[in-house]
């Protein structure tokens, strides 16, 4: 065993609940045959005292804008987590904790927010919870700075989080870490379980850092707690973090996994059930009945209830407040109502604008003015890009943007980080009270995949503007051109992906990415400018909404579809013009979101797509991967299936075949 005590300095009161919530979270684990029963055996202490002394909460009502928000990083140790809400009052039943890692049940391998009342994020892949906490401070740091008036203290709370070894081993933590040094960010508090155990052995074996020094790097306050029992040096240590009002704060708190078992201080403890035997050993190493499950005395119960009860009162006292700052400020009581009920102003779209034939424009630059429009409406539309703000066409006015003591702007330099961006952009959705946008090239999209599927998992409502999205980057060349990367975020179930293929239907992408509030929106936007697609001409882009449309129809049934997205819908628009004047009937499709259009019910997508018309051409400058579910056996692609070329873009794109003519030689075979 170890020299660490069960509960340390706790009372009996403390250590009868902090057996409680471990012995929950072991006989969960143990009943399912499946989980991780090593964390809570060993951060329980910190958690109790984190849950009981500091944590403002309401399990009444786990919307409240103002609670503190935890964040369970090392999500693999959710059992504990689930005990905490159900013995704090949330609406997690015990027979949701018995039901544990089972199907439909509201108790998870890993927590997710969608399904369990107090969940603030879905965590598990190792950092992105840690990411998220840095954009939940950072979403309270916006709104606090924008709202809050003399008197009038609506958003003011912390964000804490317990994270793990393998947490800070993982590189979007340490993205996420360095711009929240840099922001100081005073009001993040993380307890780190630092138990030296990975699932693979001891972290000695490759994490040999000396992780506080680090933090301290990044501009952090680092704490040690050197006994992860001691309940009264775990609260003088988040204490001193409070005291800390310019830097987050991580404090190291050193326990044993599987504390209290005889698999304790092993990587067996991390990640598979104790096994009954086990569990009957590690209850008697506490003085617990091991022949009882699932046990919660009646003194615990009644304990545990406090620090809810003890919140709604605190609720009730901010909601007293809030009716009072309403009278004061009328226009930013209704905004923040707005705001955090997911609504938008009724003039919010007035000003997006529109654009004439004879025009020309890359998409990246519409994007660019659509963005300016929405956020003179939207005041708490806000978010940045990883360091190319210029490319991706949005502010670059370092002076007006969020940085330490001027966090009411709107316009976030994230630097060269892009996985933490996701991760920061996921946790500003998940506090709610803001809309949020990301962008960067969209080859580097790559970078951000982890946090862009939890996104769509859970349905976070956060816009990706992806620019540069082809082959028509040119110079820059194959490490920047992207070709796989649109049909793999198409495949990203919940990501509605959209690819303008002009001026005007990229504002409509903006409009309809706004209105959005059940996933993430990705933009595809062109580097290169094209010409606008002359809306009186044309059909109108406003049909982008339905994924795919007719464009431009012929007279009669059309013998042959052609479909374009982004760039190369004008190359199908040209197409169509020359095999018209040999008297072909072709249709034009835009079709800039598959999502969207497989929304649509089967009549309009006959309409579209007739069965009866198998002669189909795609063309598109990326990979040919999955067009056959539009085009069919009888179809083909004009599209890339290698890496691009180092050449000025149009010299690229004619290399590759991405010309009129070609595309009118492809369409003429399939009409042979």
């Amino acid at each position: 065993m170890s020299n660490q005590t069960p509960a340390g300095s706790a009372n009996g009161l403390d250590e009868l609940s902090i057996n409680t919530i471990r012995f929950l979270s072991v006989d969960a684990v143990q009943k399912a045959n499946s989980g991780h029963p090593g964390l809570p055996l060993g951060a329980a202490p910190m958690a109790y005292v984190l849950w009981t002394k500091f944590l403002r909460f309401n399990p009444k009502d786990p919307a409240w804008w103002n609670k503190d928000r935890f964040i369970l990083s090392a999500g693999h140790g959710s059992a504990l987590l689930y005990s905490l809400l159900h013995l704090t009052g949330y609406d997690l039943p015990l027979e949701e904790v018995k039901n544990f890692r089972q199907l439909h049940s509201k108790t998870p391998g890993h927590p997710e927010s969608m399904y369990t009342p107090g969940v603030e994020v879905t965590t598990g892949p190792l950092g992105q919870g840690f990411g998220n906490g840095v954009g939940v401070a950072m979403a309270e740091a916006f709104l606090g700075a924008t709202y809050n008036r003399d008197g009038h203290t609506l958003i003011d709370h912390y964000t804490y989080a317990i994270v793990s070894d393998g947490d800070l081993m993982e590189g979007v933590s340490a993205e996420a870490a360095s711009l929240a040094g840099h922001l100081k960010l005073g009001k993040i508090i993380f307890l780190y379980d630092d138990n030296d155990i990975s699932l693979d052995g001891p972290t000695n074996l490759a994490f040999t850092e000396d992780v506080l020094k680090r933090f301290d790097a990044y501009g952090w306050h680092t704490d040690r707690v050197h006994d992860g029992n001691d309940v009264n040096a775990i609260e003088d240590a988040i204490k001193r973090a409070q005291q800390e009002t310019e830097r987050p704060s991580l404090i190291s708190v050193k326990t044993i996994i599987g504390y209290g078992s005889p698999l304790q201080g092993t990587s067996k403890a991390h990640g598979s059930p104790l096994g009954e035997e086990n569990v009957k050993k590690t209850k008697e190493f506490y003085g617990w009945d091991p022949n009882k499950y699932f046990y919660v005395p009646d003194e615990v119960k009644e304990h545990m209830l406090e620090p809810g009860k003890k919140g709604a009162e605190l609720q009730q006292q901010w909601q007293d407040g809030f009716e009072k700052y309403k009278e004061a400020f009328p226009k930013e009581g209704e905004q923040l109502q707005q705001a955090f009920r997911g609504e938008l102003p009724a003039d919010w779209d007035s000003e997006l604008p529109q654009y004439k034939a004879g025009e020309a424009y890359a998409t990246r630059q519409a994007s660019g003015k659509a963005l300016e429009s929405i956020k003179k409406k939207v005041p708490w539309l806000i978010g940045g890009s990883a360091d190319l703000a210029s490319s991706n066409e949005m502010s670059t006015k370092g002076d007006l943007s969020f940085q330490p003591g001027q966090y009411q702007y709107t316009n976030i330099w994230f630097g060269v980080r892009e996985h933490g961006m996701g991760a920061i952009l996921n946790g500003m959705a998940s506090h709610h009270g803001v809309r949020v946008y990301g962008g960067t090239f969209f080859n580097f999209s790559d970078y951000m995949r982890g946090a862009i599927r939890l996104a769509a998992l859970t349905e976070a409502p956060v816009t990706y503007v992806f620019t540069h999205d082809s082959i028509g980057v040119g110079e820059d060349g194959p490490t920047h051109e992207p070709i796989e990367q649109l049909m793999a975020l198409r495949a990203v179930p919940n990501l509605t992906v959209i690819r303008p293929g002009d001026a005007n239907e990229t504002t409509q992408a903006w409009a309809l990415a706004m209105r959005k509030m059940n996933g993430p929106v990705a933009l595809i936007l062109s580097r290169q400018k094209m010409p606008v697609i002359d809306p009186a001409k044309y059909a109108s882009a406003e049909n982008l909404e339905k994924g795919a449309y007719i464009l431009s129809d012929s007279e009669g049934e059309p013998e042959l579809i052609l479909i374009g997205t982004g760039s190369e819908l004008q190359l199908a628009v040209g197409a169509q013009e020359v095999l018209a004047k040999e008297g072909r009937k072709v249709r034009v499709v835009s079709m800039p979101s598959w999502e969207l259009f497989e929304e649509q019910d089967a009549a309009y997508r006959e309409k579209v797509f007739p069965l009866a018309v198998r002669k189909r051409l795609a063309v598109e400058a990326g990979a040919t991967f999955g067009w056959y579910k539009w085009v069919g056996l009888d179809g083909t692609v004009v599209g890339l299936d290698r890496y691009g070329l180092s050449a000025p873009g149009e010299i690229v794109m004619k290399e590759f075949g991405f010309t009129v003519e070609n595309v009118c030689a492809k369409a003429r075979a399939l009409l042979k």
